[in-house]
C-alpha cells in the first residue's frame, strides 16, 4: 500500500528509473530496523541433535503426507493459491491496459494503494462476519464469488464508462475487500483436522500463500500472448469461481457427522426435550 503511494509520488517527481533505484534506500532502511534497531539476544540451549533432526524430519514428512491423508487440506491449499494470484498478476498487465483507457500509471498506483486500504479494513470485518455467517460461507460468497465478479468489473468498467477514475476506484476497493473474504480460511483449515495435524495443515496453507506469488505472474506469462488482456482476466475470474466450488467441500468434522447421522437421530436432536 505505502509502496504504491510512494511510487505514484516519486514517478511524478523524479521519473521511473530514479524511483526504481530509490527502492534500494527502503531496503537499507528495512535492514537497519531488522538488524540493529529490532535486535534481540538469543540464548542457545544444548539439545540432542539426533532427536531434534528426527523431529524436524517427522514434521516435514507430516506436512507433505497430510494432503494424502486429509484431501480437504490440499483443497484448502489450492483455494489459498487462487486467493491472491490475481494480486500478483494484475501489476504485470493491468496498468498498461488502464493507460489505454485514459488512466495514467501514477493514477493507477493511487488506486492500487487505496484498494489495499480497503483490504486492511475488511480483513478485520470479515473475521467478525466469518464467525457469524460461517467460515465456509464467507470464503465462498464474499471471497471467491465476490473476487470473481469484481475481477471482471475491474476490467470492464474502464471500457464501459470511459476510464472513469471514481468508478474504477470503487470497483477496485470492492475487489480488495473481497480478497479479504478469504481470511476465515486460516481458521477453517486447521479445524478440518485433529490436534496432531493442525501444524501440518497450516504449513500447507502457508505454502499456498507463497505459491500465489509464483502462480499469478506465471498465468500472465504463459497465456497473455495467446489470449491477451481479456483472456487473462477471464482465466483469473474463472479460477475464483472454481475456488468457490472447491470451498464447498471444506466441511468441518462435525458437519460431516451430522450429514452421516440417521435421519431420525438428527430429528431427535432438533426436537425440544420435554420432561
Amino acid at each position: 500500500m505505502l509502496g504504491a503511494f510512494y511510487s505514484s509520488w516519486s514517478i511524478s517527481q523524479f521519473g521511473y528509473i530514479p524511483t526504481l533505484w530509490s527502492a534500494l534506500i527502503w531496503v537499507l532502511v528495512g535492514a537497519l530496523f531488522a538488524l540493529i534497531i529490532n535486535r534481540e539476544t538469543f540464548s542457545l540451549e544444548e539439545k540432542d541433535q539426533t532427536d531434534e533432526k528426527y523431529s524436524k524430519f517427522k514434521e516435514l514428512i507430516n506436512g507433505i503426507t497430510i494432503v494424502v491423508r486429509e484431501p480437504k487440506v490440499g483443497i484448502a491449499g489450492i483455494v489459498r493459491v487462487i486467493n491472491q494470484s490475481s494480486q500478483y498478476a494484475f501489476p504485470l498487465f493491468l496498468p498498461i491496459y488502464l493507460a489505454d483507457h485514459g488512466i495514467a500509471t501514477t493514477v493507477w498506483l493511487n488506486i492500487w494503494g487505496t484498494i489495499f486500504i480497503s483490504n486492511i479494513v475488511f480483513n478485520l470485518i470479515f473475521g467478525y462476519i466469518g464467525d457469524k455467517f460461517g467460515w465456509r460461507n464467507t470464503v465462498t460468497w464474499f471471497g471467491a464469488v465476490g473476487c470473481g465478479v469484481f475481477t471482471l468489473m475491474l476490467f470492464y468498467t474502464p471500457q464501459i464508462f470511459g476510464g472513469n477514475i471514481v468508478l474504477v476506484s470503487i470497483v477496485g476497493m470492492l475487489w480488495g475487500a473481497c480478497i479479504a473474504g478469504f481470511v476465515p480460511l486460516s481458521a477453517l483449515t486447521p479445524s478440518l483436522v485433529g490436534d496432531g495435524d493442525k501444524g501440518a495443515a497450516m504449513s500447507i496453507l502457508n505454502l499456498g500463500a507463497g505459491l500465489c506469488v509464483f502462480v499469478g505472474p506465471a498465468i500472465v506469462a504463459l497465456t497473455f500472448d495467446f489470449v491477451g488482456n481479456t483472456g487473462v482476466i477471464w482465466i483469473l475470474a474463472a479460477l475464483y469461481f472454481i475456488s468457490a466450488i472447491l470451498t464447498r467441500f471444506l466441511k468441518l468434522p462435525e458437519e460431516i457427522g451430522k450429514a452421516d447421522a440417521p435421519q431420525d437421530e438428527v430429528a431427535s436432536t432438533l426436537e425440544p426435550q420435554v420432561k
